[in-house]
């Protein structure tokens, strides 16, 4: 399984393709199961892996952000010794355990280790390294609307969404990172403006690539009519992005907490 394009040439298929299947289809308990009972068979190095880095987002995508981090840690001692520390695969490992770190509460954490990742792929040859940057970048934006850099959180977001890097998938998640800054700064005009942008990209991309982000756009444009005292509209996209997120992600996933919140805020409005 390759995040993003795929230079390899395959001869067989690979135990492993299912698992990608799996996850893509949004089945994350289904690809955990199988990943772990994957790992205790004879795999390639290469194998092992994609099996522990399917694992890994599976786990977080459930909501289980803690034993998450464990599984990324496992998935980057193999990457480490198979592609080595400056691979665009370790790098994108290391930048996506950190971004699970932030649903821990380890937000300097998250901060340095995207920063360190950043630092390792920004303005490489490469493309896959070059969109690792990018990915590290979101991570940026993500912990530091977290820790309330709203203003930081935005400068980064609008300069990533100019870089050509960047992939319809994370223009998407980028687009999600600047709507919550504008939401943390209040101007909530602007943030349901730039919702709707999200939303858009959001249906633009492959239905395979949309899970990962169910409810986002539901639960930003709700906190932005919130801002704006449209509550009765607000209580509907909120209520909308708890159905997602339950029906994709489970009930401990950081962003179903966040729709309950949401919920409990426009309940007390």
């Amino acid at each position: 399984m390759k995040f993003f394009r795929s230079r390899a040439r395959h001869t067989k298929p690979s135990p492993v393709f299912r698992l990608a299947e799996l996850y893509h289809a949004g089945q994350y308990a289904e690809a955990e199961k199988e990943g772990r009972a994957l790992i205790r068979s004879p795999l390639s190095e290469r194998e092992l892996v994609v099996a522990w880095t399917v694992i890994a987002i599976s786990v977080g995508a459930q909501g289980r952000h803690t034993e998450a981090v464990s599984a990324y840690e496992e998935a980057l001692a193999v990457s480490r010794a198979f592609y080595g520390a400056e691979h665009w695969q370790t790098l994108k490992l290391r930048s996506d355990r950190a971004q699970q770190l932030v649903a821990t509460g380890r937000h300097a954490e998250c901060q340095a280790e995207c920063e360190a990742v950043v630092r390792a792929a920004a303005g490489a040859a490469d493309e896959d390294k070059r969109l690792v940057a990018v990915a590290a970048t979101n991570g940026l934006v993500y912990v530091f609307n977290k820790q309330g850099k709203h203003v930081k959180a935005e400068a980064l977001a609008r300069d990533a969404l100019a870089d050509p890097s960047a992939t319809p998938s994370f223009r998407q998640i980028l687009q999600l990172g600047l709507v919550r800054s504008l939401n943390g700064q209040e101007r909530y005009e602007e943030a349901l403006a730039e919702a709707a942008t999200a939303g858009e990209l959001q249906r633009a991309l492959p239905e395979g690539k949309r899970g990962p982000d169910a409810g986002a756009v539901d639960l930003a444009t709700g906190t932005a009519l919130l801002g704006l005292g449209r509550v009765a509209e607000a209580r509907t996209q909120a209520d909308a992005a708890l159905a997602a997120c339950l029906a994709s992600l489970g009930p401990d996933h950081y962003r179903t907490v966040e729709a309950r919140e949401l919920l409990a805020r426009i309940d007390a409005a």
